[in-house]
């Protein structure tokens, strides 16, 4: 034995004992000299979770899925490539810097190779923009990448102690150099092909973070609102129009009123003109088949821009921008030309350097003052669209912003991307309409460039003219060998440093790529694309792609974009959707809820099997309810790991006869052909991503072998059955080992640690490295005919008597009758002497009956 078995199993501290020994040993290390081809592999694109703050639960649920998968293809004899990434970049990452450092990025600052952040370990919640010291992009940047690195490090920590058969030499971080160059050469790539490009626009922007927003970061939460009735005059001095907006702050950046082609009731106002209350600018009145005549007075007032409809409507007829919101959510300042009256210039003065709160007053107090305001106002409550990190409304202003093609405005493309989703599999299989639906109702082009700091830089430089203005037409771009580059910091290609900013010389690019135009290359990132082909053309397209079902339109989707775009291929051949965890009223953990619960303390106190069995028994897609307080299905677990351990030595306190071969007894050769249908519907079930099938089928298998078949064998086993002989007990402890180690080896993925313990008392090796089983593996190639289970309901009878007759389930029996329908009597008979050596009768006979039941029983006198 290369481990000795303890007086007292236990649970407690394995994961202390055996974590060392799979990095030792490099069990889950992937061998690509041994695999050799792809057939050989089992590739898996696995999440980088976030570096910023802590893990939850909910990361504890998810990636034991996907680990319970990867330890079962390992059995099956795949070499499995099973990576770690970290996604370092982003805004939580940012925010959590700038309070922890007591720092902000200033891009335009140059670099400081001596710089000593003012402090450590800041909280952040006093901490204010005005407050923290100014630094240089690249400063920032090496700041995040130290605390990013204390983060993951943490993350590693709990993820080896759950469980996870991860390759840590595997490890990628989404913004170290390889990841900056991949992302990058794919930038650079889709520009060439025509695929990036770069466009004034009206755009998304949080006026918090300062930047742009892309559609898939989009989330609607309710808001109360209220629309305000505002006359607009004809010009033929008829009746007023009055239109409901919920927005009268933007009445100066409108350029339309708009209702539908068909309502009757503005025929005659379509093609003429009205002057808008207080600011006089006349605008056009036009048809355009998204008004709705059901909503607010039947038309709407277009400005630039109040949501995206205006968007719409300004874009299709061609409408002038009279945008008036800066990039802080605040009027601007300089005085539109297209106000022309005295009293209109005066209002906006006013309004002039306000949020919209404080101008939407301005402009309510000056319409009921003139007499503009109609009727009274309305509050409602509506869908007000945020960023999904923010917690300010969006507004919608003018940038020049890059964007990477998605099929929105490009029908092939579209129909390409949703049949690439067609070749995907989904678990489960529902989950795919989350796909179609997005793919369908995409309404622009991806937009990918951010004006934040802690990203992966776009590689462009624009050339200055001799005014020193951008040509943003031409811009400048690297080679790839030069890769990964940061304009802001590094000279562009043919010019000096000290050419920046100056006339004839270059400007660089400031914005950093959204952090899924990193994340959508995870396949390339973790395969070493372009870096390693040998590696690459070992795993891609990876064989699975696990991830939550909130991300779907982002991660899943733009991964298949930049695939199909770069590839012409799918990413991989399957992706697996977990479900969320949600607290005990139903509702989803998230941090900005307040009702995350942190792993760690649960891990310690129950231990890590116990919490990948919890996580093991909800299927995927569906999500799970968690209370810390009272963790039924945790505690399940650490009963079934324990029980492992405690049967397990049971079984080999049975020495193994001399010259025992084969297994002769029905009832074990039953039980035996009863695991080899477990093993091959266990088999079915993972190989269809059930794994919490798989873990049913195992579990009820298991306990019937240690509350019934246990029982039944064990006088035999010892020897001491009536009419036992050496020919009778080696079939028990033959049956009993050779169970014992297929059921090992069956919740080897589910519990790691218990299984492992248990395989080093009779094993040189790993049990994660065993074969998974198959019914060969079995000493029976007979067919289950149902005799353990009818002997287990016989027993159950038996026991059921003495329970009812107040006795001890030792209590001798002078005389039992069993009845029962014909063929399940003459199965029971079979195993006569094991049942009434467990039952501890002496005169046991069986009668034909309508069903199973213990008929009469008499217990020994002294006992009764």
């Amino acid at each position: 034995m290369t481990k000795p078995m303890p007086e007292k199993p236990s649970v407690d501290g394995l994961e202390q004992v055996w974590g060392p020994v799979w990095e030792q040993d490099g069990t889950y290390r992937f061998d690509r000299d041994a695999a050799g081809h792809r057939d050989a592999v089992y590739s898996i694109d696995t999440p980088p979770p976030t570096a910023s703050g802590s893990l939850h639960i909910g990361h504890v649920f998810s990636y034991t899925h996907t680990d319970l998968k990867a330890r079962f293809e390992r059995m099956r004899g795949k070499h499995v490539f099973y990576p770690m990434g970290w996604d370092d970049n982003g805004l939580p990452t940012e925010r959590r810097v700038q309070n922890y450092y007591g720092v902000r990025c200033d891009p335009t600052l140059p670099y400081d190779p001596d710089f000593t952040p003012p402090f450590e370990g800041g909280d952040g919640k006093s901490s204010k923009a005005a407050d923290q010291l100014p630094i240089s992009r690249r400063n920032f940047i090496e700041l995040c990448d130290q605390l990013t690195v204390q983060d993951e490090q943490q993350f590693e920590e709990l993820f080896r102690t759950l469980g996870l058969s991860v390759d840590w030499t595997q490890s990628y971080r989404t913004i170290d150099e390889t990841s900056r160059a991949s992302a990058q050469r794919a930038f650079l790539r889709n520009l060439e092909r025509g695929e990036a490009y770069q466009a004034d626009a009206p755009t998304l922007w949080d006026v918090t973070f300062r930047t742009a927003v892309a559609q898939a970061e989009l989330e609607d939460k309710e808001m109360p609102g209220a629309y305000h009735g505002i006359a607009f005059h004809r010009a033929d001095g008829g009746d007023d129009v009055v239109i409901q907006t919920t927005r009268p702050e933007l009445l100066p950046a409108c350029v339309a009123l708009v209702a539908h082609p068909d309502d009757e009731r503005f025929q005659d106002l379509f093609g003429t003109t009205v002057r808008s209350p207080l600011f006089d600018v006349e605008v056009p009145v036009l048809a355009h088949h998204l008004a709705q005549k059901d909503k607010g007075a039947g038309i709407a007032m277009v400005c630039t821009f109040g949501d995206t409809t205006d968007v719409v409507w300004w874009r299709e007829l061609q409408l002038p921008n009279r945008a008036i919101l800066g990039f802080d959510g605040r009027v601007r300042s300089d005085e539109p030309a297209w106000i022309e009256s005295e009293q209109g210039k005066a209002l906006y003065a006013e309004m002039a350097g306000k949020t919209v709160f404080s101008a939407k007053k301005v402009v309510v107090d000056a319409l009921t003052e003139s007499g503009e305001l109609v009727g009274d106002v309305k509050t409602i409550n509506h869908p007000v669209k945020f960023f999904e990190k923010g917690d300010k409304p969006l507004e919608i202003v003018s940038t020049r912003q890059w964007y990477i093609v998605n099929g929105a405005r490009d029908e092939a493309l579209k129909a390409t991307l949703r049949a690439r989703g067609e070749e995907i599999a989904f678990h489960p299989d529902f989950m795919r309409v989350r796909y179609d639906n997005w793919v369908g109702g995409l309404s622009g082009d991806w937009l990918i460039s951010r004006q934040r700091f802690f990203g992966v830089p776009i590689p462009v430089w624009y050339p200055l003219d001799a005014d020193g203005n951008p040509v943003f037409d031409h811009p400048i771009v690297p080679t790839e060998a030069q890769l990964p580059v940061d304009p802001s910091s590094d000279p562009a290609p043919g010019y000096s440093e000290d050419q920046r900013g100056v006339a004839g010389g270059f400007q660089g690019e400031l914005d950093v790529m959204d952090t899924w135009a990193t994340s959508s290359l995870t396949p390339q990132l973790a395969g070493k694309w372009e870096t390693d082909p040998a590696l690459y053309d070992l795993v891609y397209p990876y064989d699975v792609r696990p991830q939550a079902q909130d991300i779907i339109r982002t991660w899943l989707f733009t991964t298949v974009l930049r695939s199909q775009l770069e590839a012409d291929t799918v990413p991989w051949k399957h992706a697996s959707i977990s479900g969320f965890i949600v607290d005990p009223d139903r509702k989803k953990m998230s941090k900005s809820k307040g009702n995350v619960v942190t792993p760690l303390s649960i891990l310690e106190q129950h231990g890590a099997d116990a919490v990948r069995y919890w996580a093991a028994s909800s299927k995927l897609g569906t999500d799970a309810a968690f209370d810390p307080q009272n963790p039924k299905q945790i505690k399940v677990g650490r009963r079934l790991a324990i029980k492992v351990l405690n049967a397990a030595k049971f079984v080999y306190g049975f020495p193994l006869p001399e010259g025992a071969s084969d297994v002769t007894e029905a009832l074990d050769v039953d039980m035996l052909a009863e695991l080899g249908a477990v093993v091959e519907q266990a088999t079915a079930a993972f190989d269809g991503f059930d794994h919490a099938r798989a873990l049913e089928i195992v579990e009820r298998f298991f306990w019937t072998f240690c509350d019934d078949y246990l029982e039944l064998v064990k006088e035999r086993a010892y020897g001491t059955a009536a009419d036992a002989t050496h020919e009778t007990q080696a079939s028990a402890v033959l049956a009993l080992r050779g169970a014992i180690d297929v059921l090992l080896r069956l919740l080897a993925p589910f519990l790691p640690y218990a299984t492992e313990e248990v395989w080093a008392w009779t094993h040189e090796t790993s049990v994660h490295r065993a074969s998974w089983p198959t019914a060969a593996d079995l000493p029976t190639d007979a067919a289950p005919t149902g005799l353990l289970a009818a002997v287990g309901q016989a027993l159950i009878g038996i026991r059921g008597a003495k329970t009812a007759a107040k006795a001890s389930q030792k209590t001798p029996v002078t005389r039992a009758v069993v009845a029962a329908p014909t063929e399940t009597r003459v199965l029971i008979e079979r195993a006569a002497v094991d049942l009434a050596a467990v039952g501890r009768i002496e005169n046991l006979s069986f009668v034909d009956g309508d069903e199973l039941a213990v008929t009469e029983i008499e217990l020994a006198e002294q006992q009764a």
